[in-house]
């Protein structure tokens, strides 16, 4: 397992400024969006991955991810509306080709959101279609598609999780504890789900908060690490702490909580015999 550093946690950073901070903290990899200064651009992607690959590459930094968002917003061509999928399919096509070209390994999309007129359940119904055509157009790359349950989409239970992984054959997640800590599952609730983890995002939460300072957070950070490496997960765990206008992100010191959960798997990883 080794750590990676979000590039939309530093929203007032440039996409090298990022990589920097990276690779000043020892980290040397950043995964890649399309939010604040250091986003990458959806419509250059789309029109030329190749040259957007080349400029990620001349970051000199791991690439181990990439967020793709199809439309605008959470909601915005999400993949619980039904009219989308032949468009979303020649995106994510241009997508992997991106990542494929850049070297990155995964790329996560969201599962989409309960549209107005729908149930959970049409939600994921329909979701799991666009997400077995998504896999089909994946299939003919090496690059991991993943989704990441969150807040605010249909896909708020681990339960409904395994429910869309046994319906999408092959579907990866990215997987991000506190989305569930926040809406007030247990951990070993969510352990589950690390068996089909490819990526995964980190950072303290606690009941109805997604976001916590480490002294303030319930998430047990090194039995999850444990139960990670145990499941078999290889894979870069994202350092994910945010200043953003989402569910009250907006307090915490990005920097130091970063740090301290570096230090923090640092610490277990060299107990474990684990990578860093």
């Amino acid at each position: 397992m080794q750590l990676s550093l979000t590039s939309w946690s530093m929203p007032a950073c440039s996409l090298e400024e990022v990589a920097g901070i990276s690779k000043v903290l020892g980290i040397n990899a950043i995964d890649v969006g399309l939010f604040y200064k250091s986003a990458l651009d959806r419509d250059e992607i789309l029109a030329d991955p190749m040259a957007v690959a080349e400029k990620v590459k001349a970051l000199q930094v791991r690439i181990p991810n990439y967020y793709h968002l199809f439309g605008d917003g959470l909601g915005g061509r999400n993949l619980a509306l039904p009219d989308h999928i032949d468009e979303n399919c020649r995106d994510f096509e241009r997508a992997l080709t991106f990542c494929e070209a850049a070297g990155i390994g995964t790329v996560f999309v969201l599962p989409g959101i309960v549209n107005p007129g729908q149930s959970r359940e049409r939600a994921l119904a329909q979701s799991a279609t666009s997400l077995t055509a998504l896999m089909a157009v994946a299939s003919h790359s090496p690059v991991t598609l993943t989704i990441e349950p969150h807040v605010h989409s249909y896909l708020e239970s681990p339960s409904l999780v395994l429910r869309l992984l046994d319906q999408v054959e092959g579907l990866k997640l990215t997987l991000d504890y506190a989305h569930f800590v926040c809406l007030g599952y247990r951990q070993e609730e969510i352990d589950p789900l690390a068996p089909h983890a490819a990526h995964v995002h980190l950072r303290q939460a606690r009941p109805g908060v997604l976001q916590a300072k480490a002294a303030e957070g319930t998430i047990n950070m090194a039995a999850q690490f444990g139960t990670l490496r145990d499941a078999g997960f290889t894979g870069s765990m994202a350092l994910e702490y945010v200043h953003q206008n989402y569910m009250a992100t907006l307090y915490e010191d990005v920097l130091t909580e970063t740090v301290a959960l570096r230090d923090l798997y640092r610490i277990w990883s060299a107990t474990s015999g684990d990578s860093k």
